[in-house]
């Protein structure tokens, strides 16, 4: 499978903006002939959970499935759209789509571990429960940002059906990239699956977004990564190699369930 992935910068509170640049770099991201394209975290408004306005969110993913959704049809790619910020159940949440070739939204995640430091926790309502998906015959995961400080989520998916795709999206900072790298790199050895990160770039508030997004594979190799500024990555996901890995080291096979307490 080939992923694109679009290191964007947003503009805070402007998502007439926003989705204008999304649809015009998405087209870009289509030159490079890709089977998934992925998009970063609320990139509608931007991140700063204080300073988003409640209007300016999209209404339960209207605007991106009809949107993001058409261009998915239009060009018969996938399209993890990352994350937008999301008014529905009446409350704000953040929210990821996935849509198929198909344009059909196959999944839809609600972020469930809300930035605390920054106080995402008390403007965004938290979702319940991961998700999975299928994207050309494979299975696929995806987080948003914080997410990927916490295994366990990751972990109650692939435990129970081998992953062989996570797609992280994200507003990680630039003073904290040192842990993206690591963790999104653990992730995929863990897992024994391919990790695709989606960070943005740019500023929103006091905060500056670091870039530095990456696809790893499962033996914890960087097939591509960006620096800090607003670009588009691709690479080609060799899936063989998964079987490989799950046979010569079978972890899966060799977990002690009854004896984790969590």
């Amino acid at each position: 499978m080939k992923i694109s992935v679009i290191q964007m910068d947003m503009e805070l509170n402007n998502p007439d903006h926003n989705f204008k640049k999304a649809k015009e770099l998405i087209e870009e991201a289509v030159g490079q002939k890709p089977d998934t394209i992925v998009l970063p975290e609320t990139w509608n408004v931007g991140f700063s959970p204080k300073d988003i306005k409640a209007e300016l969110c999209d209404k339960d993913g209207e605007r991106v499935k009809s949107e993001i959704g058409a261009l998915a049809k239009k060009h018969g790619v996938n399209i993890v759209a990352g994350s937008v910020a999301n008014r529905k159940d009446g409350g704000i949440y953040n929210t990821a789509y996935v849509f198929n070739r198909e344009g059909k939204c196959v999944a839809e995640y609600d972020k469930t571990h809300l930035f605390s430091p920054m106080g995402e926790d008390k403007y965004f309502a938290k979702g319940k429960k991961p998700v999975s998906f299928t994207l050309d015959g494979h299975e696929c995961t995806a987080i948003i940002c914080y997410d990927v400080r916490f295994p366990e989520i990751i972990r109650t998916v692939t435990a129970n059906k081998r992953t062989d795709f996570l797609f992280m999206v994200s507003q990680w900072p630039d003073i904290r990239v040192p842990h993206l790298k690591a963790l999104v790199t653990a992730r995929a050895i863990e897992n024994q699956m391919f990790a695709v990160c989606c960070n943005s770039c740019g500023k929103a508030g006091a905060a500056k977004y670091g870039g530095n997004s990456m696809i790893v594979d499962p033996w914890g190799e960087t097939l591509v990564s960006a620096d800090g500024g607003e670009t588009i990555i691709s690479a080609d996901c060799n899936t063989d190699i998964l079987s490989d890995i799950r046979s010569s080291i079978n972890v899966f096979a060799d977990r002690r369930a009854e004896i984790y307490k969590l």
